[in-house]
């Protein structure tokens, strides 16, 4: 059962634990940068999560942990390359729509992460995976 709970309980602790970075940096502003971006990253720590559980569980040499390690390759790559960049676009977009058409929508400039803030999600997810597998084997 943990094993279907280990992401959305990720997603819960690192959710939170950005909404009080977020706060902590920005105060009451930080309900402005619920979403993608900051730190730690969601998207990592959902699947460091669930992956370390796993190697704990399975061991790290197994066909599925590899698995996971491959697709949470993919998913730091997208949230460090393709939505971080993203994010720039949407800084120089609004640039020119501030200065020229003021009516339109301002976009959100915080989509990707960081180095560091990818940093953060694998370490949460390391602890979270390493907890979860603890109390899988106190349980059982």
């Amino acid at each position: 059962m943990l094993f279907v709970a280990a992401p959305f309980i990720a997603w819960l602790v690192a959710g939170s634990m950005k909404f009080v970075v977020n706060y902590i940096r920005f105060g009451k502003a930080a309900r402005k940068r619920i979403g993608n971006g900051g730190f730690p990253s969601n998207h990592t720590t959902i699947m460091t999560t669930t992956v370390f559980f796993i190697g704990f569980h399975e061991g790290f040499y197994s066909p599925i942990f590899a698995l996971g390690v491959a697709i949470t390759f993919i998913v730091i790559i997208d949230a460090t390359g393709l939505r971080r960049h993203v994010g720039l676009h949407a800084a120089n977009l609004n640039k020119y729509v501030l200065k020229n058409v003021a009516e339109l929508q301002v976009l959100r400039e915080s989509m990707g992460h960081t180095k560091f803030e990818i940093l953060g999600g694998v370490i949460l997810g390391f602890v979270l995976g390493y907890l979860l597998y603890y109390m899988n084997v106190v349980l059982l």
